[in-house]
């Protein structure tokens, strides 16, 4: 843990193979976990998805909510109060929302398997899918209609410089995109 001025101030175990990291406005820390966190030793970590607080107690998981079990995180993001987390399994792709309130948890079908990012506002969401070290990413628009992800628009960004992994990060409608030392934003 560091403090606002970028100074260490504490430290804690929340897992291995993290695939996706992202923090809620309440600090908040919510994981995705690979197949090695999943299959792993931690036992908070076997359900693929958690969150912790900034004292690295486990506050919340799935516990079997989810529509068949996680092989992998592939994205993160948060809207408000809410976290959003793209995860992957044998049967598809999808997206959980979770409420950290109540800990309701509403998954859905991921409109496109290999996401790298999302952002979400309302029943608007953007979906990032990167060309792996080249310098751009395929932009896709989505709208939630009848409990469906449906894309409604697709193209593909030129940036600067290569796209990375883990490179995108979504926060309340905004999605902030890393090429090199270079930073995009791009608004749901």
């Amino acid at each position: 843990m560091y403090s606002p001025g970028g100074y260490p101030v504490s430290h804690f175990c929340i897992g291995d193979d993290i695939d996706y990291i992202v923090t809620d406005r309440d600090g908040g820390i919510w994981t995705a976990y690979g197949d090695e966190g999943i299959y792993g030793d931690h036992p908070e970590t076997t359900a693929g998805l958690a969150r912790w607080d900034t004292d690295g107690i486990h506050t919340w998981s799935p516990r079997g909510r989810l529509p068949v079990w996680p092989l992998g995180g592939s994205a993160a993001s948060t809207e408000e109060a809410v976290a959003w987390l793209a995860w992957y399994s044998h049967e598809g792709a999808f997206l959980s929302r979770v409420d950290p309130d109540t800990g309701d948890i509403s998954s859905y079908r991921n409109p496109l398997r290999d996401t790298d990012g999302i952002a979400v506002r309302g029943t608007r969401m953007l979906l990032t899918s990167r060309y792996h070290n080249r310098p751009g990413v395929e932009l896709s628009r989505a709208e939630l209609v009848d409990d469906t992800w449906v894309i409604t628009g697709q193209e593909k960004l030129r940036l600067p410089d290569p796209v990375v992994m883990r490179c995108v990060q979504g926060r309340d409608g905004m999605l902030w995109l890393r090429a090199g030392d270079t930073w995009v934003q791009i608004e749901a």
